[in-house]
This record gives C-alpha cells, structure tokens and sequence, in this order.
C-alpha cells in the first residue's frame, strides 16, 4: 500500500530529517515548505535520488486556504494522506514577556497552533474512517519548553507548544476508534537552525551543561522518534507526548 505522508515545515531541521528518514522506510512525502523553495527541492532531490518518492508543496499553515490548496494537490498528486507531522513552527528573539507585542504573540500562535490544528483538521477528514479513510497517523512536534516554560526567553513558544500538548491529547481520545493516532514529540535542545532564527545561534552550546546528558540533540535523533510513531511498530501507541530531551 501506498503510505502518503505530509511533513509540514520539511525543508530544513527537523522536518527535513524526518522527510528523508520516513523515505528511506518506505513512505511518499509531501515537504512543505513556506518561502524556501530551494531548500524544499533539495529535500526532495535527496530522496528521489536514494530511490524514493516525494514532492514539494508550498503553503503557509496559517493560511486556511493555502494549506487547503496544499491537501488538494498532495490529493491529485500522490493520493490519499495516511501520515501528517505538524512540524512547521517559529520561534522570535528571545525576550521577557513584559516585552512581547501583540503581533508577535499572533504570529506565534497562528503558525505554531492554528497552522497545527487547520492541518490536523484536514488530515483527520482524509485518515478517518468516519470519513472513508483507512486510517492513519498524526505526530505533533511539541518541545520540552511546554514543561519548562523558557524563562526570559520564549514564554510565547513555551505556551503555544502546551497548547500542542493539550490539543494531542484531546484529539487523540476524539478519533482513537476511528484508526488515526495522535501523539507528540517534545524535543529539547537540539541543534538546528532554529536558534539562530530566535538570535541565539549559540544556544545549545550555552545550554548543553543543563542537560544530563551533557550534549544537545541532533535532528537525526527526533526524526527517529517521529517516524517510529508514525510506523506500524507503534500500532497500541496513541496520546503519548514523547520526549527527546536527553533528560532535560
């Protein structure tokens, strides 16, 4: 069988680790991406060249009718959805929420939940049995700063990922019976180019001394994770918030 898988936010980091490794394992993927078509395309030449199958679809997910016209033609193009990781997500530079404006707020949570659920949502109506699907799998890229609250620096993104825990639970229960799982990871400090983005580039360096493990993550390592959740291995495993935190 066919297994369609969208991974949101699938150009670079995390997102581009798990499009490559879901490859490698059988899965076609669909790398979305928002502005970076170069990076979205280099994904997908990486695992067309290793002998897989995938596309580039461009949307903003916190656009509805952008991520409409991405389900629409991943539809046309490669079927019907059987995988989604809601990866895509922002950071801002780093401050006290004392600080924050409104519109940094709104962007926070319009990418990192709305663009979540809009895409659960979709995806849901594809995978669902109660909609004439087969079933499926959701994996939500959460983060240990939902436990941690990330004072001083990203409350905002803290919140917004507790509210992507809360939302796997919730939608976990809600269609359990009809085939789709729903769990998340919560990655901690993981080098990607995420810190760099929230003016911290050095980040995981300053910070690896807080982890038991005494190292930040890498990309390679989450990616295991989520794609062992989206397999059949993990078949009874539904509402779990996994974390890949090396401790922390």
């Amino acid at each position: 069988m066919n297994k369609v898988l969208l991974v949101t936010g699938g150009s670079r980091g995390i997102g581009a680790a798990t499009a490559l490794l879901a490859a490698q394992q059988g899965w076609t993927v669909a790398v979305n991406y928002t502005a970076n078509s170069l990076a979205a395309d280099e994904v997908v030449r990486r695992i067309r060249s290793a002998g897989g199958n995938a596309i580039a679809v461009q949307a903003d997910v916190a656009d509805e009718a952008q991520v409409l016209r991405m389900y629409e033609h991943i539809d046309a193009k490669l079927g019907r959805l059987s995988g989604l990781v809601n990866n895509a997500g922002v950071v801002d530079v780093y401050a006290r929420v004392a600080d924050m404006s409104v519109a940094r707020l709104k962007r926070m949570f319009d990418i990192n939940v709305m663009g979540s659920l809009i895409c659960a949502r979709e995806a849901v109506r594809r995978m669902s049995t109660r909609y004439g699907g087969e079933g499926g799998s959701i994996v939500n890229v959460s983060s240990a700063a939902s436990r941690l609250g990330s004072p001083g620096q990203y409350v905002d993104y803290a919140s917004a990922k507790g509210a992507i825990d809360a939302f796997t639970l919730g939608l976990a229960k809600e269609v359990a019976a009809e085939g789709v799982r729903v769990n998340a990871v919560r990655p901690g400090l993981i080098d990607t180019e995420i810190h760099a983005s929230g003016g911290l580039p050095d980040r995981v360096k300053d910070l690896q001394h807080l982890v038991p493990m005494q190292r930040g993550g890498t990309a390679d390592e989450v990616a295991q994770s989520i794609v062992w959740l989206l397999s059949d291995a993990a078949s009874y495993t539904t509402m779990s918030l996994i974390d890949v935190s090396g401790g922390r």
